[in-house]
């Protein structure tokens, strides 16, 4: 079933990790993708190793709409909540980054196609789907 807001997703060719730094207004170094600060502390985005032990996202993008189109974002995040999938967003001028944990990234690519949604999953390494 297609719903207006349905998209063209593609797959991040990056794996990323997200970090909470409660005393840090700006990281030390310039290796990242996405910063949001908050009263809390910066959250960073970065990209990340293929392996290793931290927690690990891939990020799902696309569907380039601009700020004034309403419904965008939550057309995709919607049914991934309704899947009890987590998310971490980054929106830019264009689109949103919807990050997904990487363990649950052939489920969460499955739920957006049922939705209504297209998938591009050209840059997933062959263990993830």
């Amino acid at each position: 079933m297609s719903s207006p807001a349905a998209q063209h997703l593609g797959v991040v060719p990056s794996v990323f990790a997200v970090e909470h730094l409660p005393q840090a207004t700006f990281p030390e170094d310039d290796e990242w993708i996405a910063l949001v600060r908050a009263p809390e502390g910066l959250t960073v985005v970065r990209e990340t190793w293929p392996t290793g032990s931290r927690e690990r996202w891939i990020g799902l993008y696309g569907g380039a709409h601009g700020l004034g189109v309403p419904g965008m974002l939550a057309a995709v995040v919607g049914p991934l909540a309704d899947a009890a999938i987590p998310v971490f967003v980054a929106s830019t001028f264009h689109a949103d980054l919807v990050l997904v944990p990487e363990p649950r990234v052939k489920e969460a690519v499955a739920v957006l196609e049922e939705a209504g949604h297209r998938v591009d999953t050209k840059n997933l390494r062959s263990t993830d789907i």
